[in-house]
């Protein structure tokens, strides 16, 4: 088992900077991708959210979720040390960008969306 880590990496093809916590089994637990030209967040999604949705809602929730949040990345996450402009993160770092992208995105969400909220309240909050 591999201890969680925290990277970033970028597709140039994309031009999106992919940010990625991962769980000890090398799977994304929280994963971020910020758009490089204007650099604004389009996906902040959390494995821990995902499953509550998955075991707990219908897929409505879920569809709301992923308009909100994006979709998370599935699949163990190998080999990422040898993408372009690789690097680790710390986890503050990590932290940080997740805050910003979490309220950047549910600040969109609340012009383009009903108010209420994809996941019960605290778990879309919890890691900000």
């Amino acid at each position: 088992m591999a201890h969680p880590t925290r990277f970033r990496m970028y597709y140039e093809d994309e031009d999106l900077w992919l940010h990625f916590e991962t769980d000890e089994e090398g799977w994304a637990a929280r994963h971020i991708e910020i758009r490089g030209k204007d650099a604004r967040p389009v996906t902040a999604a959390s494995l821990e959210e995902v499953l509550h949705l998955r075991d707990h809602a219908d897929i409505p929730a879920m569809l709301r979720y992923e308009h909100r949040y994006g979709v998370l990345a599935e699949g163990p996450l190998d080999g990422w040390q040898d993408q372009p402009h690789a690097a680790e993160l710390t986890a503050e770092e990590f932290d940080r960008l997740w805050a910003v992208a979490r309220r950047t995105l549910e600040g969109r969400a609340g012009l383009t969306e009903p108010a209420e909220p994809a996941v019960p309240t605290g778990l879309a909050d919890e890691a900000s």
